[in-house]
């Protein structure tokens, strides 16, 4: 999926690094706007998804939405629809879940696993690829916007 043209990259070397990276992703996001993560288990994507919604002001607590695939937060500036695809056998099951209509809404998207939905998300789309750095605790973002 790291074909799209990176924009931009971001090497964070601790927790409040990364924070500060989601928060202000977060205060910046617009409605309509995707952001498609995607990184091996356990590079962050849930909690970069909690840090963006801290900056759009969601009071609720956020938590990967493994099983329910996505999961609706509307205390922010702007509504948070957090997708987990990983467990879709099958891009179908967006339409089934309404997904499409996420898309096209006044909130913000962010999917995590977003690689195994590609073809399925609309060109405006944004993407942030994290992978782990050379450091212990380093993360790398690799952005498209």
């Amino acid at each position: 999926m790291e074909s799209k043209q990176i924009r931009r990259t971001v090497t964070v070397k601790n927790e409040e690094e990364t924070r500060s990276f989601g928060i202000s992703l977060g205060r910046q996001a617009r409605a309509g706007q995707i952001l498609a993560l995607s990184g091996d288990l356990g590079t962050g994507k849930t909690a970069l998804t909690r840090y963006i919604a801290e900056g759009l002001g969601v009071r609720e607590t956020i938590s990967s939405p493994t099983f329910t695939v996505i999961k609706e937060y509307e205390s922010g500036r702007l509504p948070l629809y957090h997708f987990d695809v990983y467990r879709l056998s099958d891009p179908d099951e967006l339409f089934n879940i309404g997904a499409y209509e996420y898309f096209d809404g006044e909130g913000l998207c962010v999917i995590e696993w977003a690689e195994l939905i590609e073809d399925e998300l609309p060109p405006e789309t944004e993407y942030i690829f994290i992978e782990y750095g050379q450091q212990e605790g380093e993360r790398i973002y690799r952005c498209t916007f």
